[in-house]
């Protein structure tokens, strides 16, 4: 066993650390909750704020002891980045596709928690964030490599394929897997929250994949802005906001589902 597999080995049989990367699924069902929550006022048109994590983050700043939560959120989701992270270290599947598979899920995933975690500390410093602008900004830059239009129609069509992936996940139930859920009506609850927010979330991120594809192909990075411009262009579509509500209420049981993740995850 190499010393990397042991040391990841060593951190998962830790209390403390499996206890910070439950807390790390306690915050991301509060940020699905308010990105939720901002979606459907959107929607009704009352909403102005970012329907991403940082509008979502942004929303815990100005909360009373809104640091300190922000400070609780970093180390909860980079808990949950390394815990993801030693999963991919100790993957032992004998079929070598599935055990890459897997390790790429991981690693991906502990990047996604990173991401957020990055951003809750550049908050908690006193920063700024937004998602938005950081899309652009990004779509820009690839958009002005050499091959940067096929460069960031990949880039879209994976994050589309990461949609996809999660709607699949949902109407599988394929979270199950991973997670020791009790019997009678609480696991059934949790089985239906989530697979109803695996399906919202996956509409949400394979439309913002969309966007980056559709910032490639009118070499317009602007299209491109992440969740926050994915979930208000399901508005401007027929019926859009009757949609939007529906996404966000879905990513509202994501969250409650992700708290009940806190409770029944094999850690």
């Amino acid at each position: 066993m190499t010393s990397a597999s042991t040391a990841a080995d060593k951190a998962q049989d830790s209390t403390a650390f499996r206890a910070a990367a439950r807390i790390g699924y306690v915050v991301l069902g509060l940020l699905h909750l308010l990105i939720g929550l901002i979606a459907i006022s959107v929607a009704t048109g009352a909403g102005s704020d970012s329907a991403d994590q940082s509008g979502a983050l942004q929303q815990v700043r100005d909360a009373p002891m809104g640091v300190l939560l922000l400070w609780v959120i970093v180390v909860g989701l980079a808990a949950l980045a390394v815990w993801q992270i030693a999963e991919a270290i100790v993957e032992r599947d004998p079929d070598a596709k599935k055990r890459w598979a897997h390790r790429a899920k991981f690693l991906g995933t502990a990047i996604a928690y990173a991401a957020i975690a990055g951003t809750a500390l550049t908050l908690a410093l006193g920063g700024s964030s937004e998602s938005s602008q950081s899309s652009k900004t990004l779509s820009a830059q690839i958009l002005a490599m050499p091959g940067g239009v096929a460069v960031l129609v990949v880039v879209g069509l994976a994050i589309a394929v990461i949609g996809v992936a999660f709607v699949i996940r949902g109407v599988t139930r394929a979270f199950e897997k991973h997670m020791s859920i009790p019997g009678g009506t609480a696991g059934h609850g949790i089985r239906v929250f989530g697979t109803v927010g695996y399906v919202a979330k996956g509409v949400a991120v394979g439309v913002a994949g969309i966007l980056f594809v559709v910032a490639a192909l009118t070499h317009d990075p602007n299209a491109a802005g992440g969740i926050d411009a994915a979930l208000r262009s399901l508005a401007a579509l027929p019926f859009g906001q009757i949609v939007l509500w529906l996404v966000g209420a879905g990513l509202v049981v994501y969250g409650v589902f992700c708290f009940a993740r806190a409770r029944y995850a094999r850690m």
